[in-house]
């Protein structure tokens, strides 16, 4: 049994950011009953794939889930939401609240059809905003939170970090935010509206590093952390490949000079005395470093550091991560039996329980696959179903 069990939420979002929430929670022992559109959610068309609908992506981010498919465009597929969340704990979207309510699905909608629920808001910008109606996506909340401007700040050329960083964080927001909100519902007996806002949670966590002189009034400066800006901070080329090492403190770099043979050093040098004499020529101090460790090999250099105990890691790829012997060690990465895509890898669940340990309890499921159970467990009859199947508001799989 999860630390979730018996929490039961709706999950009405789609793509990543939504989806990528409800799985942790599912994970966590939540029942998650995932509410897809008849299209389906766009994200199991992202290659590769083997069958159509059930792409990579879509099986890393729906996993500890259920399956319905519902017309909300339908009067009958919005009154089955509605009924469903009377009897969940949680609903949550990503879709813009003006359309929510254009849906009939609003929050005033929502709670008048259980107080207690918690209606969780994925949003691109607080709703308080002149950007409130503004569509937002990865990409563009990424700009928005200075991240290709730190890129530009560290002498390159701007860019994305290449992954969906904002979906994932601002997830992972969303469900502490819902945690905090069902607790609160433990004490006051009433649930209560919860909005997650992209920009803001994305720039509150890179402004917390590079407020800088911006944090003061007047500023001082014109923000940034030096260090995070450096332009030789990056993995460091060896004679035949790279490897990430942060020698940070003074023990590290005593440790580190002494390895090398210079134990004369960092004494020897004013740059290098300090942390905040490193801190203030940290450009050069990386430089220097980065021609340090051109001299040997990775391997070299990685039994170097942990000699040395100082911290490094070598540079995975996306392929050699799944051969890293920790991971390997604790079973990180398990295959399993899907029942349409056949033997798959899924990652193992981080954070660790000790008295009710959480895990993946189902593959992420097929459209639709769970859709009679799932009204079945909200009271529905057999001829309710039926008759939502009829109104083309309730869509199944084809039987085999």
């Amino acid at each position: 049994m999860g630390p979730l069990e018996g929490l039961r939420v709706l999950d009405l979002s789609s793509v990543l950011m939504g989806p990528y929430a409800t799985q942790i929670l599912g994970d966590y022992g939540a029942e998650v009953i995932k509410v897809e559109a008849p299209s389906g959610d766009l994200v199991r068309q992202i290659l590769p794939t083997r069958t159509p609908g059930m792409g990579a992506m879509y099986l890393n981010s729906n996993r500890s889930k259920q399956s319905i498919v519902l017309d909300l465009k339908t009067d009958e597929g919005r009154d089955t939401v509605l009924r469903m969340a009377g009897t969940c704990d949680v609903m949550i979207s990503n879709v813009r609240p003006r359309a929510m309510a254009r849906l009939g699905l609003s929050w005033e909608a929502a709670s008048a059809a259980n107080p207690r629920l918690i209606y969780t808001s994925l949003v691109g910008f607080d709703q308080r905003g002149p950007y409130a109606a503004r569509p937002a996506y990865d990409d563009l909340i990424q700009g928005g939170a200075c991240i290709p401007h730190s890129f530009m700040r560290a002498g390159q050329a701007p860019a994305y970090v290449p992954a969906a960083i904002a979906d994932r964080i601002v997830g992972m927001s969303a469900v502490n935010a819902i945690l905090a909100a069902v607790i609160e519902r433990d004490r006051s007996g009433l649930g209560q509206k919860v909005e997650v806002p992209m920009f803001e949670t994305m720039l509150s966590m890179i402004l917390a590093d590079h407020m800088g002189g911006l944090t003061y009034d007047p500023p001082m400066d014109d923000g940034g952390y030096k260090r995070h800006l450096a332009p030789d901070r990056r993995p460091y080329a060896t004679q035949d490949g790279y490897v990430c090492a942060l020698i940070y403190n003074d023990g590290h770099w005593q440790r580190f000079f002494r390895a090398i043979g210079r134990p004369d050093m960092p004494a020897a040098d004013p740059r290098y005395a300090s942390f905040a004499a490193r801190m203030a020529h940290i450009d050069q101090v990386y430089a220097e470093l980065g021609q340090i460790l051109l001299t040997r090999t990775t391997a070299e250099w990685l039994d170097l550091f942990e000699a040395a105990d100082v911290p490094a890691m070598p540079m995975h790829s996306y392929a050699s991560a799944m051969e890293d012997p920790h991971l390997k060690a604790i079973g990180f990465f398990e295959s399993v039996e899907h029942p349409s895509e056949g033997r798959i890898r899924q990652m193992a669940v981080p954070a660790q329980f000790s008295r009710s340990p959480a895990r993946p309890d189902r593959p992420a499921p097929g459209m639709g696959a769970d859709g009679v159970a799932v009204l079945t467990r909200a009271g529905f009859g057999e001829d309710e179903i039926a008759e939502l199947g009829r109104a083309g508001a309730l869509h199944l799989p084809e039987k085999e």
